[in-house]
């Protein structure tokens, strides 16, 4: 069989790494995208595109049915899912087959088998795959508060609450207690109903501060299955990975001829077909035990194929068109070192909320032995609607520490405005001597603080930072000057009177001041003049000067009130304060608003009540993850502004909380 157009049944970076090695074959390809996406590059380089109207995953990318229309429609005779969505949907792999188009992934019993972590773990036992002790909760079932608390001791604390479709960090908690469980249980229910559509989950062991192993299994029709190695995917935030390494620091030839045999084990077990994924916790005991297995790509792929110098979406696509697995992947070998990282829009500080808005400037350096996956361009926008990724960088190199040094550099010239990202904490984490070592677990981020590894500018670099904003801003008001447009902003014959600047970086206020005069350029920042400064040139969006003796240029992007500065010494964003206020823009004390865009989905408590600081007030769904909205301190819900199903906006007014006094007066 030959496979001549695929469409692919996904989105942002995975849609774009599969159009880009179905081109090298000579393979036809069909994007699908949704209101939100229209604009992405993946939808610009495949060879059609279908409109998926609506913007919800439940209105477009989950529509199974008008998937296969599209495919029906422009010719595709397979299907590529991708990672998410519809990649582990047994049905939707049937009905490809009913109608005469190949699913790009394993069989739908082999995604059956999988598809409940629990009957998963079942067959990993008998197949001799060591797996944890646990319990299942059934979307059906509303077990009493004893009945949870009775399995909860016999699994034991700390346990792990988990849903049993899906995955990505979604319908997970960590409970410690049993006063906790039962609360845990519910939140985790909803929150997997809403991501899966099955609110099933189950409860296992939790091994503390283990390592994340996976191992890559490949299958063809002919019955072989093989590993690829291991990927070491410890650092995680939310649940979710952050940085994977292919192969694992951890991992001995002899520890990993024992995962890797488990592994295969676990494929033979199931007779699997085309690309999955063993993930495994490993002990401080070296001892593993099975997690579940993923019955498709998954977004680290890259690392394997950096060490193993395989193409896996090329092997995807030969296996699904029948042929056997060659002998490059049955006689694999490792070949150096490779490091992945997940650039997301999200505020680190703020507790990783995701971000949505418009993205500026995303550039990339281009430096050898460097690979940039991405799902969005300078001038896109990042939607309230999908997981907020907006690129994985990775680093292969004949050694783990070139790799990580590679790596590091690259994300450090990374341009990216207008939007808020991990960037920083990514750097910061390759620089860290931990990781550098390899003694990481998946309490990576709970041993780091975030702010320990983010890298913040000194004074002296922030000040230059600071002016060069204000000169690039003033070289743009005089390019734009109706009148003697060549000379420097706030010139005099008799120079006295200062240029000025102010706003905030990082939430902290800044003032720079200016002044052309017959000595030359005068600068100070919050009061405290900057010495020897040397002005070479100044543009709108660049800025060469020397401080100190000391030459640079800088990169400075201008978007309404918000400064982007680029150099050397790093990255920095000033957002100018408003000239002339408006009032009516203060906010009520006591207001709760909402830290990003989102869907209300639900209310604990009332007008009236009194509520504990803590205490959970509402919560907001957005990128399908569920975040609570808490008190912020002790009082009485004196207005709740929104309702359940309600779109808010970052910033809106939700409820407000007044104090005892407050409230009774």
């Amino acid at each position: 069989m030959t496979i001549k157009k695929v469409l692919i049944a996904n989105r942002g970076e995975i849609a774009s790494r599969v159009i880009r090695t179905a081109r090298e074959m000579d393979i036809a390809t069909v994007a699908v995208f949704s209101d939100p996406d229209a604009g992405l590059p993946y939808v610009a380089a495949a060879d059609e595109a279908v409109h998926l109207p609506g913007s919800t995953p439940g209105e477009t990318y989950l529509r199974g049915e008008m998937i296969i229309e599209a495919a029906m429609r422009t010719g595709a005779d397979a299907i590529h899912p991708g990672y998410g969505f519809l990649s582990e949907n047994a049905d939707f792999a049937r009905a490809c087959a009913a109608a005469g188009i190949t699913f790009v992934g394993p069989t739908p019993e082999a995604i059956d088998k999988m598809g409940s972590k629990v009957a998963a773990k079942e067959l990993m036992a008998a197949a001799g795959v060591p797996v944890l002790p646990g319990a299942t909760i059934a979307d059906e079932d509303d077990p009493d508060e004893n009945a949870l608390t009775a399995i909860g001791a016999q699994i034991g604390y700390p346990l792990l609450v988990k849903a049993a479709f899906g995955g990505g960090g979604r319908g997970m908690r960590i409970v410690h207690s049993a006063g906790e469980l039962v609360e845990s249980i519910s939140s985790a229910r909803r929150e997997a109903a809403s991501a899966f559509g099955n609110g099933m989950v189950f409860l296992e062991r939790f091994v503390e501060s283990p390592r994340h192993i996976e191992v890559q299994i490949f299958g063809d029709t002919r019955g072989t299955v093989v590993h690829l190695f291991e990927r070491e995917c410890s650092i995680q935030r939310r649940y979710q990975k952050i940085v994977e390494e292919a192969p694992s620091p951890a991992v001995d030839p002899e520890l990993r001829e024992q995962l890797c045999k488990a592994a295969v084990a676990a494929g033979e077990a199931i007779g699997y077909v085309g690309a999955g994924t063993v993930e495994f916790v490993l002990d401080a005991q070296r001892e593993f035990f099975f997690l579940e297995v993923n019955t498709r790509l998954q977004v680290e792929h890259p690392v394997t194929e950096f060490i193993t110098q395989l193409d896996l979406v090329r092997l995807q696509l030969d296996v699904a068109a029948g042929k056997p697995l060659p002998p490059e992947a049955v006689n694999a070998t490792i070949h150096g070192s490779a490091i992945e990282v997940r650039l997301y829009a999200e505020d680190v500080t703020g507790g990783y909320l995701p971000v949505s808005g418009d993205i500026l400037t995303l550039e990339f350096p281009e430096l050898p032995g460097l690979r940039v996956d991405a799902g969005f361009a300078s001038g896109t926008t990042v939607s309230t609607f999908y997981d907020s990724m907006l690129a994985k960088v990775i680093a292969g190199a004949p050694t783990r520490d070139q790799a990580r040094t590679l790596l590091a550099a690259a994300l450090d010239e990374t341009r990216v405005h207008g939007i808020i990202t991990n960037r920083d904490l990514l750097v910061g984490i390759l620089r860290e001597p931990d990781f550098a070592s390899g003694a990481i677990n998946t309490s990576y981020l709970d041993q780091h603080s975030p702010a320990s590894l983010m890298a913040t500018l000194d004074t002296a670099a922030l000040q230059v930072h600071l002016l060069a904003a204000a000169l690039a801003a003033q070289a743009e008001n005089r390019a734009t000057a109706l009148v003697l447009e060549t000379l420097p902003s706030g010139w005099r014959n008799n120079p006295s009177y200062w240029q000025n600047l102010a706003g905030t970086v990082d939430g902290e206020e800044c003032r720079v001041e200016y002044l052309f005069s017959h000595d030359g350029l005068k600068a100070r920042v919050d009061g405290a003049e900057i010495e020897g400064i040397t002005l070479y040139a100044a543009t709108p969006d660049s800025v060469d000067i020397a401080v100190g003796g000391v030459r640079r240029t800088a990169t400075v992007v201008r978007a309404r009130q918000a400064h982007y500065v680029d150099s050397p010494l790093g990255a920095t964003t000033l957002l100018e304060a408003e000239r002339f206020p408006d009032p009516a823009d203060a906010v009520t004390p006591g207001s709760l608003l909402a830290p990003m865009p989102g869907t209300v989905v639900r209310l604990e408590v009332a007008v009236g009540d009194k509520v504990e600081r803590g205490t959970t007030i509402l919560a907001i769904e957005a990128m399908k993850m569920e975040h609570a909205i808490s008190a912020p301190a002790a009082g009485i819900v004196a207005e709740i502004r929104v309702v359940p199903g309600q779109q808010v906006d970052s910033g809106a007014l939700l409820a407000v909380l007044a104090d005892d006094e407050a409230a009774g007066e």
